[in-house]
């Protein structure tokens, strides 16, 4: 069991370093031993692993296989099977993923991986497309037997019962509740995108990825869960991050300390070039005061700018009408310059833009870019991007 724990370790390690979309959204999802599984499983919530199938893989197939774990999340494929027989459906996600994995050079699929490049392109590359193409036939194939899928793609929302620590037990659930899986495509689109930045910012994204990913982020994704979820999870924290010490400037050091009382200061920076128009900062706008008298922040600070700042305001009661001004060329440096000018850093900050400008060096604080240009380019951040009907 230690050579097996040390192969799946090693697995994520080469994954963290080669292939950073894929860890990082592994590092968010439990992997757990579940002898009920005959070889691997997942909901989206966690992997299940079978001890003594995964034992024989070696570190290439490993390495495959949680890559290959992690797709059926990035496709949702725990969510789209509606109706279709589990069996035939987990064969066609199958198909779609082993062949983006060979395409990609991740890893070596496991003896029995079904690979067929001309169905999944007479499939349209989905696995809904691939499921119309398989025989009724193939529905008598389970996970893990000849002809079956290489794991068990379980359906989202089936409501898990949980252990004394609040993890998910695997093999316990119900039938899936269709709010319940809204939620999770809504989560997993999110992490999606966290991912698909994390690696674009390492300079380690394919090109067939980046296609990949992009689109199904394009098609998918409301920018307000983003925006939502990027603003939540870094306000209600207890820490924050105070200017830092000179001493500690030298070692590259910024510690954060713990306040006491929930800090919750948010950095938002308007694009004042004359780019945005109204429609643009109406819903915006909207969408930031709503999360703001969610999530009760005590403060946010809001820097309006263009070639420079041009006026900074304090606000800490909501709902707060946006109102820019000025109108000339565009450089992002100037807002990180202003935020880290203050007493305290913020928890993250947000700009509205169309990301036409120069950026200068990445700040220390976490940057959501809120495209409304269509690119989702930026040599630092995350980007969004806010689309005309949204």
């Amino acid at each position: 069991m230690s050579k097996l724990i040390d192969t799946i370790s090693k697995a994520k390690a080469g994954l963290i370093l080669d292939q950073p979309f894929f860890a990082t959204l592994l590092l968010s999802t439990p992997i757990v031993e579940d002898s009920s599984v005959a070889t691997m499983a997942t909901d989206g919530e966690s992997i299940m692993f079978n001890p003594e199938w995964s034992s024989k893989l070696s570190l290439n197939e490993m390495t495959f296989v949680l890559a290959h774990e992690t797709l059926h999340c990035v496709f949702q494929h725990m969510c789209r099977r509606g109706e279709r027989e589990p069996n035939r459906w987990n064969q066609a996600a199958d198909y779609v993923i082993n062949q983006v994995l060979v395409d990609e050079k991740i890893g070596s699929m496991p003896k029995g991986g079904l690979l067929d490049s001309r169905l999944v392109k007479d499939g349209n590359g989905t696995a809904e497309g691939v499921y119309n193409l398989l025989p009724d036939s193939a529905s008598q194939n389970k996970p893990g037997d000849k002809g079956g899928s290489l794991d068990d793609c379980r359906d989202a929302g089936s409501n898990p019962k949980l252990d004394e620590d609040g993890n998910p037990i695997p093999g316990s659930g119900s039938k899936p509740d269709p709010s319940q899986i809204a939620a999770k495509e809504a989560e997993i689109r999110v992490k999606v995108v966290q991912a698909r930045n994390a690696a674009k910012m390492q300079g380690k994204l394919s090109a067939g990825l980046e296609r990949l990913v992009s689109e199904l982020v394009k098609t998918r994704t409301d920018w307000r869960t983003i925006l939502r979820r990027f603003i939540s999870e870094r306000a209600k924290t207890d820490y924050s991050f105070a200017r830092p010490k000179r001493r500690f400037l030298a070692d590259d050091v910024n510690l954060p300390s713990l306040s006491g009382e929930k800090i919750g200061l948010v950095a938002v920076a308007i694009d004042c070039s004359g780019s945005i128009r109204e429609s643009d900062l109406d819903k915006f706008s909207a969408e930031l005061n709503a999360i703001a008298e969610d999530t009760r922040l005590a403060e946010m600070k809001i820097i309006y700018f263009d070639a420079e700042v041009l006026k900074v305001e304090s606000v800490s009661e909501f709902p707060h009408k946006l109102s820019p001004i000025g109108g000339g060329g565009t450089r992002f440096e100037p807002i990180f310059e202003e935020v880290e000018s203050w007493d305290t850093l913020p928890v993250c900050c947000v700009v509205l833009t169309d990301l036409m400008g120069s950026f200068g060096p990445a700040p220390m604080f976490p940057v959501l870019w809120a495209s409304v240009n269509g690119s989702d380019s930026a040599p630092f951040g995350e980007v969004v991007e806010i689309e005309d009907g949204d």
